[in-house]
């Protein structure tokens, strides 16, 4: 791997992975910049090489599960999913459709203001109940 080489890395601002090596230390790749929004950042994702811990929790990648995977709540087939808005309020088990991610399913609340939300692509944070 040289500078200026394409790579796979998960951009956190626009979510490709599409990139391009803009910095490296030896043999290994300290920065890379986003061919989709321009931002530069570590190498994410699997390209990043060994498994690095989460900062809070220390688990790998690997322990927490791959992105995908299963929710961790069953979906309230009963009624029908709900568009996401930061305005609302959301229950575990409730269906919602986002405008990017698409459709989803309600985890768990984390707390005032915040929802876990199980899509296709894996699990996403949301904002909820804001009133502006």
């Amino acid at each position: 791997m040289t500078v200026g080489a394409d790579i796979q890395a998960y951009c956190g601002k626009c979510g490709t992975v599409w990139h391009v090596v803009v910095a490296m230390v030896g043999t290994r790749i300290a920065q890379v910049e986003c061919k989709e929004c321009g931002a530069r950042h570590r190498v994410r994702g699997e390209s990043a090489g060994e498994a690095r811990p989460h900062r809070r929790t220390g688990e790998t990648r690997a322990a927490r599960g791959a992105k995908g995977g299963k929710a961790l709540v069953a979906a309230d087939m009963t009624r029908p999913p709900v568009h996401y808005s930061t305005r609302a309020s959301f229950a575990p088990g409730q269906r919602v459709e986002h405008p990017r991610f698409g459709a989803g399913v309600v985890e768990r609340v984390l707390g005032p203001g915040k929802v876990q939300i199980h899509f296709a692509e894996g699990s996403k944070v949301l904002a909820m109940g804001r009133d502006s």
